[in-house]
């Protein structure tokens, strides 16, 4: 009997390729191997073909695959193979249009100066941020990945960023509380 396998194709930006390889192909391996996909990789168009035995396995390798290309570390990226961590991606035209001078303006609000706001939302969700290009990806914990969310998009529509912060305090102050509540 054939097995029958589940394939998927996902274009990643050319200059993250070597990044999806990594040295002598370790980082295609690792991802091969703890997620259970194949990955065949074309380095000139930024076309990875994966295939997967279920269809679980194959969104999972997709995701880690296309937040290697959103501009995550691998080692982050593949925080998301594991059950508690959920990944999100954020289409900064959504919030600012098409125009250069707004990205580069939502990009900022975003990274704030010499990263503070990324250092701030990862301090109190316990998520990764990525911005890149056109969008911004959250990685980590679910509920942290929501609060992130939550944060990014009060940034993007306007929010000022100490509102964000006491936003941030406030959640997790919040959860705080309800974990002593529980235990």
């Amino acid at each position: 009997m054939v097995e029958e396998l589940f394939e998927e194709e996902l274009l990643i930006p050319k200059e993250r390729v070597a990044v999806l390889i990594g040295p002598k192909g370790k980082t295609k391996k690792q991802i091969e191997k703890i997620g259970n996909v194949k990955l065949q990789i074309d380095a000139k168009e930024g076309l990875v073909r994966m295939q997967a035995k279920d269809a679980l396995t194959l969104w999972l390798g997709r995701q880690v695959v296309e937040a290697i290309g959103r501009g995550f570390n691998p080692e982050i990226a593949q925080k998301i193979f594991k059950e508690e961590n959920s990944f999100e991606l954020i289409n900064l035209q959504d919030y600012g249009g098409k125009s250069k001078k707004s990205l580069e303006r939502l990009r900022g609000r975003l990274i704030g100066t010499k990263g503070k706001t990324k250092r701030v939302i990862r301090h109190y969700t316990g998520a990764d941020i990525s911005v890149h290009g056109k969008t911004v990806g959250i990685i980590g914990p679910a509920e942290g990945v929501q609060v992130a969310h939550r944060a990014i998009e009060m940034l993007l529509s306007g929010a000022r960023h100490g509102t964000v912060y006491h936003f941030l305090e406030t959640q997790t102050k919040q959860k705080f509380r309800g974990a002593q509540r529980n235990s």
